[in-house]
């Protein structure tokens, strides 16, 4: 068995919790990705707050002010010439590369190379980030949690800087192997991966923000298409303690025989299974509220609910300034994306909510 797997094996009652975990995750993956094949109104909405939500907790995690208002502002009216703060530069080079991520999570593989690729890309506007974006650390870092009060905490000491090349060639292997080999789960694949990634802590700076961007581009290539829509990122921020306990409670006796991390492994699947309810929410609530319509579909969808059953003809009258072909198109729309639906055929149809 190898020194990974090793780690992986667990007592009876972590089997039973992890299995159960992973099973209400998958059943909802594929709930979800009929959703996703729809490519409905909602998915658009959901990922832009979910993009947000994930930069702003991620850089918050590591130490960063902006709120998300903020950052949904600065992405609004984003010119990279004036990217003065730190704060600022991390956020959208964040936001750069989550977009990597999304766009072509089907063409990047899980290489060294690729990593370091997106580990420059993530640092690529941070000036005090010039000398070491994209390489390997070449002095011992360590983990430390920051605080909103300014206190810092050592959570644990990380992989030495002549280890590291060996230790990730090693990682990168075992990870596509058994991606290949299909043994076991790509849920344990994934937070193996994660785990031993913070342990070894390859880069000077920017290892968390990159662990989490990772954690994103492994769920996307494994089929997990939910997780665009909701952030990781910002339930970590909500139970930042909770992280960073499950993380020691491995590091504590990492590289001895009883290194064990099954609380780091429940705390992820815990808190996927969590970002899948919160989604169910969030998409229920879009729904209700009729999607993300224009102010002229929210009006004609308005009218429509107050005086339903209506005819084109009808709505046609009460909106005299809106062309009869925009109207159609309107109602089209809002049919297809199940806002409202319609009864009959031909002039004789007619539209209710």
């Amino acid at each position: 068995m190898d020194k990974y797997t090793k780690k992986l094996s667990f007592d009876f009652q972590t089997n039973q919790k992890v299995l159960n975990l992973i099973s209400q995750i998958d059943l909802y993956k594929g709930k979800w990705n009929i959703i996703e094949r729809q490519e409905n109104i909602y998915l658009k909405e959901l990922r832009k707050i979910a993009t947000i939500e994930s930069i702003g907790s991620s850089t918050r995690i590591e130490g960063g002010t902006l709120t998300d208002k903020e950052i949904e502002e600065l992405l609004n009216d984003v010119k990279i010439t004036k990217l003065k703060t730190r704060d600022e530069q991390e956020v959208i080079g964040y936001y750069d590369t989550l977009e990597i991520i999304y766009e072509n999570y089907e063409n990047i593989r899980l290489t060294e190379n690729y990593i370091k690729q997106l580990h420059q890309n993530l640092l690529r506007h941070s000036d005090k980030d010039t000398r070491h974006r994209g390489q390997y650390k070449s002095l011992s870092n360590k983990v430390v949690a920051n605080y909103p009060d300014g206190i810092q905490k050592v959570i644990f000491n990380t992989t030495e800087v002549h280890l590291v090349e060996n230790e990730m060639r090693d990682l990168v292997h075992w990870t596509n192997e058994q991606f290949e080999k299909k043994e076991i789960h790509p849920l344990i694949i994934a937070v193996n991966f994660i785990y031993e990634f913070l342990s070894i802590h390859p880069f000077q700076d920017g290892n968390g923000r990159l662990s989490r961007l990772l954690t994103t581009l492994i769920l996307l290539q494994q089929d997990y298409m939910f997780i665009q829509y909701v952030s990781f990122e910002n339930l970590i921020e909500k139970n930042k303690k909770e992280y960073y306990q499950a993380l020691m409670e491995g590091q504590k006796n990492r590289n001895i025989e009883n290194e064990n991390i099954s609380k780091w492994v429940l705390y992820f699947l815990d808190k996927l299974s969590m970002l899948t309810q919160r989604l169910d929410t969030k998409y229920d609530v879009f729904k209700s509220k009729g999607g993300y319509l224009n102010e002229r579909q929210k009006k004609i969808k308005e009218y429509l609910k107050e005086n339903q059953p209506l005819k084109i003809s009808d709505l046609a009258k009460r909106f005299a300034n809106i062309n009869i072909n925009t109207i159609k198109k309107d109602l089209q729309y809002m049919k297809k994306e199940q806002i409202i639906k319609s009864i009959g055929k031909g002039k004789g149809t007619v539209y209710i909510t």
